[in-house]
């Protein structure tokens, strides 16, 4: 639209909304505002266009007049059950949509939404009509193929895509039924046609290995490729570090030095040193310097934000950067010469950082250890200790430091979520032969604690410098969550002392020390985590709930995070005292998109973990249908319990399945109950279960309650799940 276009529409708009106007036809509002006779077709088109776009109406004399309901443009999500949700920018409050007030809007629509309750009831949404679809938001559907002799239709893996789509004989190619298929949609259909599309990609059939995973990935959009521009750069890239083209760094490459992962990392972007000076603690936390390879709009760096983050699944790596950065020049390998920049604390033995100092340096890594050995070494292992003997004393020291910054943080109120992540171990087709929960051992939190160091260190120094920066916030949760867990952990005969509207991590954290060490430990630090809220990243430095401190930021992970990357180059720009008033103005423009951007993109990253980890539970449990176990039960709806086992599979017995009574469910104590023999099923009762079946399509695995029958041959031994 022209500056001139727009300054019209915009006159337009503010003489029908005036509070003096009258409504009026186009020739009495054109007479008005002295259209000349060039100008009037683009005048209608105007009038038109702020009708279409539900700015103003018209009514049926044809009389231009201000919206008589409130009219606002949101984003469609649209539920497995039918129904579906506008999303305001903006507002906290979602919009509920009945099915019948769809008009026949998809899931992620942009959609212009007539509201229909202004004071709606306590405790309920408002409630809204979809007028029109202004922007389609899912354009193409992965799923499986379903072929009759001439036509196919695609059943999307999306549940919340609810139609099936109309393929044609020819689109069909020589494919059978069950291939799985990438459609892109070239008709959305109506309330009598289905939708309509083009196959544009084949993805194997359902069948074949890791096709089911590959899905996943598709449907989310998630590239999983580099192209020409990029391999062009990428390929312009040394494949080692010349030493002598960096003579100005600081060169420590004679400090012992080590980088602690896991056994089958292969980007390592983080090495650790650590030295006593005096009483102090000289801990160096060293970065790789990926900045140095991805430089700013340069199709690596373009591709590295459109992706914002590397993704972790089951079967595979999904990169930010190729592997011959990630796992290359870039990945801190042992014995090889590497490019970094280095946060480097003195702290004093009370865990404070007394002194810093930033620097880009040269460093050379001594030994790659991976969290077992580590760990192993500080137990005590002989074997480990002398394999690894002339670094057994910097471990040591690493303990010992850690522990004070975590006795630090505690202090202060950080909470720490110390529960296991599901482990999931598949065979060489790609089928889950197991699934464990993963714990956190002395090593892991040793890093944890140097990295959190890192990150709060370099954000509070460049909060102070009040240059444009990259921030990690996470606010206060929620009041309505919070009564939540509180009504929850009463189930568990536990009371918190705190207001909804005065929670302080403090309150937290003394809730996760007192259920330490318990059975019921894991799921309550995990429900106490669903009911904070997500983390995310902002321009401003206001708050991170969490770790209960004011300044913090991603540094210590660029090859794998885009914010990190991002702010490497803030750093390095300061570092050479280019950070001119220019580069100011340019910071304050692209960062707000970047925060953007990287926000939705983890959170897409994590919704793809999410899905991968429940489709191979849900093919683990498959192969068990039948068996016996006890769990714990982790949620409660109105439709059903879900039951939580020791391996972290979660399933749901539906409430049509609970025995011996009518049950519903209570709210108030979010339990549910019998209508006739007042049996209660609680959060965090522990009940034992049959599993009934399995659905692939939904990801979902159904239990049945066992009583107290005998379990015979079906008794599925507890260890299994351990």
């Amino acid at each position: 639209m022209t500056d001139k276009r727009f300054e019209r529409k915009k006159r337009i708009k503010a003489l029908i909304y005036d509070k003096h106007y009258q409504p009026m036809k186009q020739k009495e509002i054109g007479y008005l505002m002295q259209v000349e006779p060039e100008d009037r077709e683009e005048f209608v088109s105007i009038l038109h266009e702020l009708v279409e776009e539900g700015s103003i109406e018209v009514t049926k004399r044809g009389k231009y007049k201000p919206l008589s309901k409130e009219i606002i443009q949101g984003t469609f999500t649209c539920t497995q059950s039918g129904y579906g949700f506008v999303t305001v920018e903006g507002q906290e409050e979602d919009y509920y949509i009945h099915e019948k007030n769809m008009n026949g809007a998809f899931h992620e629509d942009k959609v212009l939404m007539e509201v229909l309750d202004e004071q709606p009831r306590s405790g309920r949404r408002r409630e809204g009509k979809i007028l029109k679809i202004l922007e389609r938001g899912i354009t193409t559907v992965v799923g499986t193929l379903q072929k009759s002799q001439n036509f196919g239709f695609v059943i999307p893996d999306n549940q919340r895509f609810d139609s099936d789509i109309f393929v044609s004989k020819s689109e069909c190619r020589n494919l059978t039924s069950g291939f799985k298929v990438m459609v892109e949609i070239t008709n959305y259909g109506d309330e009598r046609h289905s939708p309509e599309g083009k196959i544009i990609e084949v993805l194997g059939h359902k069948d074949d290995p890791r096709v089911d995973i590959l899905s996943i990935v598709k449907a989310y959009g998630l590239s999983t490729e580099f192209d020409e521009a990029i391999q062009r750069q990428v390929n312009q890239i040394p494949a080692e570090v010349d030493v002598s083209a960096y003579k100005d760094r600081v060169d420590i490459r004679d400090w012992q030095m080590v980088t602690i992962d896991g056994e089958d990392a292969k980007d390592l972007d983080d090495a650790i040193t650590l030295t006593k000076k005096g009483q102090n603690y000289l801990l160096g936390v060293h970065i790789a310097d990926v900045s140095e390879y991805v430089t700013e709009y340069s199709p690596l760096d373009k591709e590295a934000l459109k992706r914002g983050t590397s993704v972790y699944l089951v079967d595979r790596v999904i990169p930010m950067l190729p592997h011959q950065l990630s796992n290359g020049i870039c990945s801190l390998n042992a014995g090889c010469d590497r490019l970094a920049l280095s946060c480097i604390m003195e702290i004093d033995p009370s865990g404070k950082v007394i002194d810093h100092q930033i620097a880009e340096t040269l460093i050379k890594v001594d030994e790659r250890m991976t969290y077992t050995s580590v760990a192993a070494i500080l137990d005590g292992d002989e074997t480990e200790r002398k394999r690894y003997g002339s670094l057994v004393l910097m471990f040591e020291l690493m303990k010992e430091l850690s522990d004070i910054l975590r006795k630090r943080r505690h202090a202060r109120g950080s909470i720490d979520f110390d529960f296991p992540e599901s482990k999931i171990i598949l065979d060489e087709k790609g089928k889950p032969i197991d699934v464990f929960p993963q714990v956190r051992n002395a090593a892991t939190k040793i890093i944890e604690d140097f990295m959190l160091c890192a990150n709060e260190t370099i954000a509070e120094d460049f909060y102070w410098r009040e240059i444009p920066f990259l921030y990690r916030t996470h606010d206060i949760p929620d009041g309505e969550k919070i009564d939540k867990l509180q009504a929850f952990l009463q189930n568990f005969g536990i009371y918190l002392k705190i207001s909804r509207d005065e929670l302080h991590p403090m309150e937290v954290q003394k809730l996760l020390t007192k259920i330490e060490g318990t059975p019921e430990e894991p799921l309550i630090s995990r429900l106490t985590l669903r009911s904070m809220k997500q983390a995310k990243y902002t321009v401003q430095s206001s708050l991170h709930f969490g770790l209960s401190t004011r300044y913090y930021c991603h540094f210590t992970s660029p090859i794998r995070r885009y914010p990190d990357l991002q702010i490497h180059r803030i750093i390095k720009e300061n570092l050479h005292g280019v950070f001119t008033g220019k580069r100011f103005g340019h910071y304050e423009g692209i960062l707000p998109k970047v925060a953007e951007q990287t926000s939705r993109t983890e959170r897409r990253a994590e919704e793809v973990e999410r899905e991968v980890q429940k489709l191979k539970k849900a093919e683990y449990m498959k192969r068990r249908i039948g068996e016996v176990h006890e769990g714990i039960i982790s949620s409660i709806t109105s439709w059903g319990v879900y039951v939580e086992l020791p391996n972290t599979v979660e399933g749901m017995i539906h409430v049509s399945m609970l025995p011996g009574d009518y049950y519903y469910y209570n709210e108030t104590s979010y339990s549910m109950a019998g209508e006739r023999t007042k049996r209660e099923f609680k959060l965090g009762q522990h009940v034992r279960i049959r599993v009934k079946g399995v659905d692939m399509l939904l990801k979902n695995i159904d239990f049945e309650l066992v009583e107290d029958e005998d379990d015979g041959e079906n008794q599925w031994n507890q260890n299994d799940c351990q």
